[in-house]
């Protein structure tokens, strides 16, 4: 996504100066797609060894940082002792520890760092924005949001490193940390005090032997027995997936297609989150990742209404679609209903504007705002800084110490926040 803005549509505004991966195939295969999308010359490679003299060389002004979650602080931190602003990928850390570190940082260097919550920019989750900031509901109370992974989506974070949550933070930091940032920006307060309990109820090796199931791969590429398999994933089924991480096994180490229900799967699949916010108001949180259809289901109401937001949409496995691809995605029954309900007045629905691209449109706009050398004004305040990145991923870490404790959780205790 960020090599095709910078090369393609904001290329007379930006130029990207170099790959950085511990994969040199991986590298290659970006440099390959740059010559042949963009008739690009390749970009210098280096190493994340080299990652300091990678800075020196080209001397960026930001860097982006999209790597597993689990390190991301130390790129983010590195960067901007280097000189370097930073763009990072949610979630923006997955310990406490490593939250503080980058605070500091910040503090220190003076440069400046940006969490790209694309949900936020999404056409009907802006929208959701825009009725609450006009009053839709009064004051918010209680918010009411459920997510649902299907089998494929959902499935595939127990393929990938997400499975391990040393890596992840669990899907309550991972993926979730893009839902409790909604909810903070829908309300406009910051979580206080969390309550969760949750399970690996249906992947892993436990959970498949209660269930009286046998698997006798690791992995689903190139195995026969894995053939009828409903979980598998042929890492040859589509190029990306090819170039990326079957043909840099060799060099990077990392299997992207490892079973779901084989051993060393440490994060949870069926969560239930309770959070009180500063603002009084109350949240309940679930999220499952191994539903029958992929959404979300989410009611925000308050003292004078209520809206509640609707959404199926098409699940997906691979990052890098093709416009043609995504298309076909967004065409396998997709749908989305917004309404308000006012208190003692008719409900209505709310129109949601039509948007184009990934994320429910949520991606083309972020990467305007990124990169557009003259970006749109933006009355709704999605531009995410590290205060909104560490308020999303607190709520996540507060309910996996309540998950391991069994006791409720002070937010503010994990960053020591006055």
């Amino acid at each position: 996504m960020y090599v095709d803005a910078l090369c393609g549509t904001y290329a007379e505004s930006n130029e990207l100066v170099a790959l950085c991966d511990n994969s040199p195939t991986r590298m290659a295969f970006h440099n390959s797609r740059l010559a042949h999308k963009f008739s690009t010359e390749p970009r210098p490679q280096y190493l994340a060894s080299d990652f300091d003299r990678m800075i020196a060389d080209t001397r960026p002004d930001a860097v982006i940082v999209t790597t597993v979650d689990g390190t991301h602080h130390h790129y983010i931190i590195r960067a901007m002792e280097l000189g370097c602003d930073v763009l990072t990928e949610k979630p923006m850390t997955v310990l406490p520890e490593a939250a503080r570190a980058i605070f500091d940082a910040i503090e220190r260097t003076g440069h400046a760092l940006r969490v790209t919550f694309n949900y936020r920019y999404a056409s009907a989750y802006t929208r959701l924005r825009q009725l609450v900031m006009e009053g839709a509901v009064g004051t918010p109370r209680l918010v009411d949001f459920s997510w649902m992974l299907d089998t494929s989506h959902g499935a595939d974070y127990f393929r990938r490193w997400h499975r391990q949550k040393q890596n992840s933070g669990g899907l309550l930091v991972h993926k979730a940390s893009h839902h409790f940032d909604l909810v903070n920006w829908w309300i406009g307060s910051w979580p206080d005090r969390v309550f969760a309990l949750g399970d690996l109820a249906f992947y892993g090796a436990a959970s498949a032997a209660a269930r009286g199931e046998r698997y006798d791969y690791d992995r689903y590429t190139d195995q026969p027995q894995a053939a009828g398999d409903p979980f598998a994933l042929s890492l040859r089924s589509h190029r990306a997936l090819t170039g990326l991480y079957l043909d840099a096994e060799a060099d990077s180490g990392y299997r992207r297609d490892q079973n779901v229900f084989g051993e060393g799967v440490t994060i949870e699949d069926t969560m239930a989150v309770t959070a009180r916010y500063r603002s009084g108001a109350l949240l309940s949180y679930c999220l499952v990742a191994y539903s029958p259809w992929e959404g979300l289901r989410v009611a925000i109401t308050g003292d004078r209404g209520r809206v509640e937001l609707f959404e199926r949409h098409g699940s997906h496995i691979i990052r890098g679609q093709d416009d043609e691809e995504l298309a076909e995605e967004q065409s396998l029954g997709a749908t989305q209903q917004l309404w308000h309900f006012p208190m003692f007045s008719a409900p209505r629905p709310v129109a949601i504007p039509e948007a184009a691209g990934g994320h429910g449109g949520g991606d083309t706009v972020l990467l305007e705002h990124l990169f557009s050398p003259d970006p749109p004004p933006d009355p709704f305040g999605r531009a995410a800084s590290h205060l909104d990145g560490a308020a999303a991923i607190l709520v996540g870490m507060a309910a996996n110490r309540s998950m391991e404790t069994g006791l409720p959780v002070d937010v503010d205790d994990l960053l020591c926040l006055p």
